[in-house]
């Protein structure tokens, strides 16, 4: 049994995987899996139906399990930041900024080799994708 609210067996394997650096992009229903993540990344989809799962929930279960030190979400075209940035800042750890990248910018990004996971969800909001970096667990802090 498990003490935390993450119980997906392959995120949990993914991200015991990842280190320092690594890179978890949780993405909404549009994003294109196949040719925006690197070959090697480790993907799971979740999207079980339009709205199911979202972004926001994968996001407060992998904030609870995993130290992060870095965000970034897609800049929508029409607007200076996503409308669900104000969401994820919620569930963020406090004071970590949000790199808003302009579209075609974050699918560079989310090509890179330190991208180790890609999480597909059913979320229908647009621009709802989000790219983590796993940070590091200070072992002189209590």
């Amino acid at each position: 049994m498990l003490r935390t609210q993450l119980i997906n067996p392959q995120i949990l394997g993914a991200l015991a995987e990842a280190g320092h650096g690594s890179q978890l992009l949780i993405s909404d229903g549009n994003f294109p899996h196949v040719t925006a993540t690197p070959p090697g990344a480790r993907r799971v989809y979740l999207n079980l139906s339009p709205g199911r799962v979202t972004v926001t929930e994968v996001l407060a279960a992998v904030a609870a399990t995993v130290p992060l030190e870095a965000a970034a979400v897609m800049q929508p075209h029409d607007a200076p930041e996503p409308a669900v940035l104000g969401e994820y800042r919620e569930l963020l750890p406090a004071g970590l900024a949000v790199e808003v990248v302009e579209r075609m910018a974050f699918y560079e990004l989310t090509r890179r080799p330190e991208v180790h996971l890609a999480v597909a969800t059913g979320d229908q909001r647009l621009y709802a994708n989000l790219l983590l970096t796993i940070g590091y667990i200070d072992p002189t802090a209590g």
